[in-house]
């Protein structure tokens, strides 16, 4: 497999995922992360994204979810569980309406069915949002989504845009350009 300039810098870097480049041209175009930021970072394995919000602001609290295994980090506390159960994970039920940040690079195992993969996209992306909703600072909180051009792309930026005052899409330069793949900034 044809291994990439983004991975192949990823690796020397440290980094764990190629995914890394992606999260940090969007945080710093929008200069979403402050420096004592509480971060929720929802599909966290294996890690990249939890690891960049700590390289670039290392007073920053993070708390880490998903359904598959991730390698310790520092300071990072990692919860094995399905984001749809977010509230039964009490340290982080404590907290909301708490974080500044909510991050999600989740997205389902594809099948290669458009209709039930755009589906499956939709669902997460959905429960990603209410969570979001539900945990994210009431005055000022953001969310940067991971999610696909589809045809139900309109219909979860448009969730967005009832819930946050600003909505932009963004297609960072580490992203594969034949991908889908496409990333929503919501900003309360």
């Amino acid at each position: 497999m044809h291994t990439d300039s983004w991975a192949i810098r990823a690796k020397k870097l440290g980094l764990r995922s190629r995914a890394v480049f992606k999260l940090e041209e969007i945080l710093i175009k929008t200069k979403a992360l402050n420096s004592k930021g509480l971060v929720l970072d929802i599909g966290s394995a294996p890690g990249g994204w939890s690891q960049l919000v700590k390289i670039l602001q290392p007073k920053s609290t993070v708390y880490a979810v998903d359904l598959l295994p991730m390698e310790p980090i520092k300071d990072v506390y990692f919860f094995q569980e399905d984001v749809a159960n977010i509230d039964a994970i009490n340290d982080i039920s404590l907290l909301k309406t708490k974080f500044d940040l909510v991050i999600s690079d989740l997205a389902p195992n594809l099948t290669g069915i458009s209709a039930v993969d755009e589906e499956n996209i939709y669902e997460l992306n959905s429960i990603t949002v209410e969570t979001a909703v539900n945990y994210l600072n009431r005055s000022n909180g953001t969310l940067i989504l991971k999610t696909f051009q589809n045809s139900l792309f309109k219909k979860i930026r448009s969730n967005m845009e009832k819930n946050f005052n600003i909505v932009q899409t963004f297609k960072p330069a580490a992203s594969k350009s034949k991908s889908g793949e496409i990333y929503l900034y919501g900003e309360r």
